[in-house]
């Protein structure tokens, strides 16, 4: 993080936002990915958050919890795909649904990897909150 984006992000995000956005979950303003989410290079989250020094990774195996909240958004995104093309095509054809729900599943797993961990942070992680002090400034000052 840049001395210029310290000073452009004075304020914390609300909490929704901040989620959307992949911001730590303690002081909302430092990255928890390196990267972003569709690329070639693969996600690489932050073993630290680069603003607060919050670290991501609470204990070992930590987000092995995520494997199952990215299980539950795939069976989502899954059911709700074959019903829309149900729907839209009124076809009984399993290849036709083996191949959109397989297209479906590789072209959201970025996604799901992503959210699923921050999902976990945010709202699945019963003592972690938001820490108005750490949002204040910087460890490294």
């Amino acid at each position: 993080m840049t001395a210029s984006d310290i000073k452009t992000a004075d304020k914390p995000l609300p909490e929704f936002k901040a989620a959307l956005h992949a911001k730590c979950p303690k002081c909302r303003k430092g990255n928890m990915f390196a990267n972003s989410m569709y690329g070639f290079s693969g996600q690489k989250m932050h073993t630290y958050c680069p603003y607060c020094n919050f670290q991501f990774e609470m204990e070992p195996g930590y987000f092995y919890v995520a494997m199952f909240v990215s299980y539950g958004m795939n069976v989502i995104e899954m059911v709700t795909f074959a019903v829309g093309t149900f729907l839209l095509t009124g076809s009984e054809s399993p290849w036709l649904y083996v191949g959109i729900l397989l297209a479906v599943t590789l072209i959201l797993s970025p996604f799901n990897y992503r959210y699923s961990r921050v999902m976990l942070l945010y709202w699945l992680t019963p003592n972690l909150h938001f820490d108005p002090e750490r949002a204040k400034k910087p460890y490294n000052e």
